[in-house]
C-alpha cells in the first residue's frame, strides 16, 4: 500500500442537448450551403469529437476529396454552351455523393458518441448510489480483508459508536491508515 494509487477519473463535462443541436444544425447548413466543399468541417469536428484514428483519416480523404473536386470545377469551361453535359453530371453526382456522405457518417457518429457516454455516466446516478472511486488495491470479487487494528498511544481510550455498522469502503480506508501508521512506526524507529 505504497504511494497513492490512481486517482479516479472525472467524466469530462458534456455540453446540453440544445448545444449539441444547436452545433451539429451548423454544421449540416454549413455543409450543404457550401455545396460539401466545407464538408471537412464535419469531419474535424468529428475527429475532434471521437479521437478515433478512422474519424482522422476520414477527415483526410474527405480534404482530398474536395479539393480533387475544386480543381475538377477548375477546369471545366467558363460557358455553360461549352460544357458536355456529362461534365455536369459528373461535377454534380460528385457532389451529392460528398454531401450525402459526409452529412449521414456525422450525424451518425456524432449521436451515437453521445448516446454511448450518456448511459455510463447516468447508470450509478440511476441506481441512486453515486460512483465508487476506482481503487487498485480492493478488487471486486474478494472481501477485503481486516488488518490488525494498532492502538494509538496518545488517544483516549473511547468506546466504538454502535448506532450505524461501517461502509465496507469506509473500512478499507481505516485499515490502509493503520497499515500505514504501523509502517510509518516502524520506519521511525517506534517513536
Amino acid at each position: 500500500m505504497h504511494g497513492h494509487g490512481h486517482q479516479p477519473q472525472q467524466p469530462e463535462p458534456r455540453p446540453s442537448a440544445a448545444v449539441r443541436v444547436t452545433v451539429r444544425v451548423v454544421v449540416v447548413l454549413l455543409t450543404v450551403l457550401s455545396c460539401g466543399f466545407l464538408g471537412w468541417v464535419a469531419m474535424l469536428r468529428l475527429a475532434i469529437l471521437t479521437r478515433e484514428v478512422r474519424d482522422w483519416l476520414l477527415l483526410v480523404v474527405v480534404a482530398a476529396f474536395n479539393g480533387r473536386l475544386f480543381l475538377y470545377f477548375a477546369d471545366l469551361p467558363a460557358d455553360p454552351e461549352d460544357m458536355e453535359s456529362r461534365e455536369a453530371l459528373i461535377g454534380l453526382g460528385a457532389l451529392a455523393a460528398l454531401v450525402t456522405g459526409v452529412l449521414a457518417y456525422y450525424l451518425y457518429a456524432e449521436i451515437r458518441h453521445f448516446a454511448d457516454a450518456r448511459p455510463a455516466a447516468a447508470a450509478p446516478a440511476a441506481a441512486g448510489h453515486p460512483p465508487a472511486p476506482a481503487s487498485p488495491y480492493h478488487l471486486p470479487a474478494q472481501p477485503p480483508q481486516p488488518q490488525p487494528q494498532h492502538p494509538n498511544p496518545y488517544a483516549a481510550h473511547t468506546p466504538p459508536p454502535t448506532s450505524m455498522p461501517t461502509p465496507p469502503r469506509l473500512d478499507q480506508v481505516r485499515a490502509e491508515l493503520d497499515e500505514l501508521s504501523a509502517y510509518l512506526r516502524k520506519e521511525g524507529g517506534g517513536r
